[in-house]
């Protein structure tokens, strides 16, 4: 089977059927002429070429996707691009701007939090993310008494908060060792 050049019928439908929307991606603001219904994930992976979020399972239950978005962790395989217009999204390739790592990609290598990395930077951006969360003071499914005005910062509730994150190498000793020494040594927001 040989394919056919598009004709200028073809390409002139294709351009009607696609919008031009501009996103603030790590700090830079972009402007796409994209379909409307491409996910936040292709819109960085394939048209802005941000290969540092991963395309896991593109059904939103491995993680393996996650952003943040004015500070909070969404999975980019379920959102689409347009929806984010105006929102500050921060990729792993945006949480450092000194050129330094980020303090808990720097320990997930010291804690042996990864092994294929596939992961990682879902696990990263989410970590974050979680962790903001429980300095906001939101409970979780394991939160022991969720009208303390403190609540401890366990073993058991990284494990809840991350349990949307998978790792299929089974690196969630390590893991949840990075989490937990970053967030002790208070460097991470």
């Amino acid at each position: 089977m040989t394919h056919q050049p598009r004709s200028v019928a073809d390409q002139a439908e294709r351009s009607a059927s696609t919008i031009q929307i501009t996103l603030e991606i790590n700090g830079v603001t972009r402007t796409l002429d994209i379909e409307p219904r491409v996910s936040l994930l292709d819109a960085l992976r394939e048209h802005l070429y941000l290969t540092g979020t991963k395309k896991g399972c593109n059904q939103g239950a491995c993680g393996a996707c996650t952003v943040l978005c004015n500070g909070e962790r969404i999975l980019s395989c379920l959102a689409l691009a347009a929806q984010y217009e105006g929102l500050e999204i921060t990729t792993i390739e945006g949480l450092s701007t000194t050129g330094e790592l980020h303090p808990l990609q720097a320990e997930f290598m010291e804690q042996d939090g990864l092994q294929c990395g596939y992961c990682t930077p879902g696990q990263i951006c989410s970590a974050i993310s979680m962790v903001r969360e429980f300095r906001n003071g939101l409970p979780s499914a394991v939160t022991r008494d969720v009208s303390e005005a403190a609540i401890e910062f366990s073993e058991e509730e990284i494990r809840e908060r991350m349990s949307g994150n998978l790792c299929r190498c089974g690196a969630y000793v390590g893991i949840r060792a990075a989490i937990l020494r970053t967030f002790q040594s208070e460097v991470m927001p």
